[in-house]
């Protein structure tokens, strides 16, 4: 059941958690005399990967190679793709990436270039997904219906017996209905599902126009003009299908697995009866923060936990930050939801929606 109003977190038990786990945090950074936003590694990190990727689209293009090379570059570039979305855009877009405003828009606008609106996914993103985190009929990340049903509260079709089974490839289309058809929607109804959007000025509708018809030229109309349009629509597909998949995979893999929650709100004041920071632990899991190439590849998005509690801390932060949180969620007995390992995470997720399509 979908209800117009935006819920309130209410605190009936008037809980310090928050304000303990703040003052904890922002000691740490204070006696460290650190700075909560990126550093060397993380700007070293964003020139290396947008170098990668403009080397890749210049030999592709310029310098075609033969076919089985040229699929394997638009298979790194899909990567890419993911991973530039992940480092750079993601960090700039919450104001995390660097201590300067212009730098923090230029790496959030970055997406702009792999044909995503960095506009319409602030909205989406910042406003409404790290507010209403799982919340059913608000969190745009959970609402794939009629293809897909997340939580309990949506309504069940037969096809759902096998969404397990054919969500990856569903997965693989994200980045292709991204670009081509969600930002539009977003853009013209001036909402992320029941939430509005902020009103665009006339730079914000010029920005969005341009940019869309820039990724537009640079990846479809010169790519076919220069290596004709099968080839295109080969290359193409696999860079956009390779960064759907990794890029939806991620983002699942934090809040829709058999340890996260699905709050309801109240039915008679629409509220969700919770305090904010624990609603997020509640939505929330992480999964192989040990394992660095994990942690670097996918900007410190395995360690969710952290980032939807301190959205405007750096990622490269974040290992360091976990312990203050763990041992705090000891203290108040609050659930830290955590998978040692990737494989660990896939499973449980597959296992939801197998749950979720027979529930």
């Amino acid at each position: 059941m979908k209800i117009s109003i935006t819920p309130k977190f209410v605190n009936s038990s008037k809980s310090s958690f928050h304000q303990e786990l703040k003052k904890r945090v922002n000691n740490y950074f204070t006696e460290n005399d650190k700075k909560p936003t990126g550093n060397f590694s993380l700007f070293f990190k964003a020139g290396l990967l947008w170098a990668l990727y403009i080397a890749l689209y210049v030999h592709v293009m310029f310098f075609t190679p033969n076919l089985w090379i040229a699929a394997f570059e638009c298979l790194v570039m899909g990567g890419l793709t993911a991973a530039i979305g992940f480092n750079v855009m993601h960090d700039g877009g919450h104001g995390s990436f660097s201590e300067s405003k212009v730098w923090n828009k230029i790496a959030a606008y970055s997406v702009n270039a792999l044909g995503a609106s960095g506009l319409m996914w602030n909205n989406k993103h910042n406003i409404v997904h790290h507010t209403y985190t799982n919340i059913e009929g608000i969190d745009d990340d959970i609402e794939i219906q009629p293809l897909l049903r997340m939580c309990s509260t949506q309504k069940k079709y037969k096809i759902h017996r096998f969404q397990h089974i054919y969500v990856w490839f569903l997965y693989t289309l994200l980045l292709i209905i991204w670009v081509f058809a969600t930002d539009y929607t977003k853009y013209f109804r001036k909402k992320v599902g029941p939430v509005p959007i902020k009103k665009l000025s006339v730079y914000d509708h010029f920005a969005f126009w341009i940019a869309k018809l820039g990724y537009y030229f640079f990846m479809i109309v010169l790519p076919i003009m220069l290596i004709g349009f099968m080839e295109w629509l080969v290359g193409f597909l696999i860079i956009s299908m390779t960064a759907g998949l990794i890029l939806s995979t991620v983002f699942q893999l934090a809040h829709t697995v058999e340890i996260t929650e699905f709050p309801q709100r109240s039915e008679e004041t629409h509220n969700i009866e919770n305090e904010w920071a624990i609603h997020q632990l509640e939505t929330t899991a992480n999964f192989a923060t040990k394992n660095k190439f994990v942690s670097w590849m996918v900007g410190g998005l395995n360690f969710q936990v952290e980032h939807h509690l301190f959205p405007r801390i750096s990622h490269v932060h974040y290992p360091a930050i976990s312990k203050i949180i763990k041992s705090t969620c000891e203290e108040f007995n609050v659930k830290y939801n955590e998978f040692k390992h990737t494989r660990q995470a896939i499973v449980s997720h597959v296992l939801h929606l197998k749950h979720m399509g027979v529930a």
